[in-house]
């Protein structure tokens, strides 16, 4: 794309030289350095954040029942989203002073002040009627199932299974089902 604009850009200077009647013909013009200069590098992401020097992305949950997403990191800027679950699992994806840009498991979000955001790890149920296992295993006893958009609160995962809680009851959830820890994530 940025090649095909620098030959827009030739081109452009060609012709508007041509058409100043100086006499010179286009096979004589010679492109500007704007024509000519190769684009820019590309920077990479940080890996860190700039304010917390923490990873990212990384997953936080919501502290409070209220919390508001913004489209701008400060209180000025219009809401978009409102959360109002509690442990709510969210990936923060951008720092700024004191507000994280956050996103949903549906990739929703916006700027949350820090405050209102916690280091519990938990995870969001995306697939109704999950079972919550004994034993990080397929075939193990079935403890409860759980609805799609329930949160449990992750206690360590490995080797594709979280054991988490969930309002008392503590179990093994394939991390297929769940939203808000990465494929091959361990947590201890």
């Amino acid at each position: 794309m940025r090649k095909a604009i620098a030959i827009a850009v030739w081109a452009a200077v060609a012709v508007s030289a041509g058409m100043a009647g100086s006499g010179a013909g286009a096979d004589e013009l010679v492109p500007t350095q704007a024509a000519i200069a190769p684009p820019p590098a590309a920077t990479a992401a940080p890996t860190t954040g700039p304010e917390t020097g923490l990873p990212l992305p990384r997953y936080v949950s919501l502290k409070t029942t209220r919390g508001r997403a913004r489209r701008g990191p400060s209180d000025t800027h219009r809401v978009d989203w409102i959360y109002t679950l509690r442990d709510l699992p969210l990936r923060v994806t951008g720092e700024f002073e004191h507000w994280r840009r956050v996103e949903d498991s549906e990739g929703e979000g916006g700027w949350i002040h820090y405050s209102l955001l916690s280091g519990v790890r938990t995870v969001l149920v995306t697939q109704d009627m999950t079972p919550l296992r004994a034993l990080p295993q397929p075939g193990a006893t079935e403890l409860a199932y759980l609805e799609a958009g329930v949160v449990a609160r992750i206690m360590e995962c490995s080797s594709g299974w979280c054991r988490v809680s969930v309002e008392g009851s503590r179990g093994w959830l394939e991390t297929s089902a769940v939203w808000g820890v990465d494929p091959g994530e361990e947590l201890r």
